[in-house]
Order: structure tokens, then sequence, then C-alpha cells
């Protein structure tokens, strides 16, 4: 019970350490790198997508280093929550959302939602007053929160 807890903590710890991050520090001092991501991509990939690589190898040290056995270990589960929110955050935000490399499309109301609030968030390149700044909780709550079915200011 305490390795599904660890993971599901690592999991949503890591969804409200995005959105501080992401309103404080990518759309503050880091605004540089990450306004990469706000104009037309060049390319394949953006100056932004350096933060996805920092949160992946935090993700894989806590994997890697991990103690032994690993059911019974802090930062495993952790790491794997952290794992799963990449592989999620890709899935929706890349894929999805941004339609990067290999795009789907989805009639998903619950993935609807979170795309029209997260392109709510890109309709300017302005570094100031983007709500929303979280992914999956906070976008979704957001939107599905709105009348016209579209994110809130």
């Amino acid at each position: 019970m305490q390795f599904i807890a660890l993971t599901f903590l690592g999991f949503a710890g890591l969804e409200a350490f995005s959105y501080f991050v992401h309103r404080w520090l990518f759309h503050g001092v880091l605004w540089q790198v990450h306004k990469t991501h706000h104009y037309p991509r060049k390319g394949a990939f953006e100056l932004n997508d350096l933060f996805s690589v920092v949160f992946g190898m935090t993700s894989v040290l806590l994997i890697v280093f991990a103690e032994y056995p690993l059911v019974e270990s802090v930062s495993f589960p952790i790491g794997l929550g952290i794992a799963i929110y990449g592989v999620l955050y890709f899935l929706v935000h890349d894929l999805f959302t941004h339609r990067r490399f290999l795009p789907f499309a989805s009639k998903n109301k619950v993935l609807l939602s979170i795309r029209g609030a997260h392109q709510h968030h890109h309709q300017t390149v302005a570094k100031k007053g983007m709500e929303p700044f979280g992914l999956f909780v906070y976008d979704y709550a957001r939107f599905r929160g709105s009348k016209k079915g579209r994110a809130v200011n």
C-alpha cells in the first residue's frame, strides 16, 4: 500500500510542482527558454524541451539509485510516479495537444478539455497572465468549470 501511495505522490507531486514552476519560473526568470514553446516551432525540437530532460533525469536517478528491495524503497515509487506523469504528459501535451512527433486524434471529453484549456494558455505569446499553467487536474478543472466549454481567465 505504501508503494502505491508513494507512486501516486510522485505523480501528483509533479503535477503540483509543474504548475508552480511553469507559473513562476517558466513565465518568469526562465522565460527566455520557455518562450520557444509559445512561438511556432522551427524543426522537431525546441529549447523548452530541455525542461522535460531535467524532469526525466530526476525520475531516472530516483529509480536507478533506489534502495533494495524496491517494494520497500521510497525513491523508486516516487521516481516511478514521476515517470508515469512524464509518459502521460508526452502523450497528452506533445502528441495530442501540440500534435508533435506522432500525433493522434481523440473524441475523449477529458482529453479535449485538457487540450482546450492548454490552447487557451497559448492564445498569445505573452509572458504574463496566461492562466492556466497546469496540465492535467488544473487545466481540466478550469475548462470543465467554464460555462461555454472554454477555459476561463
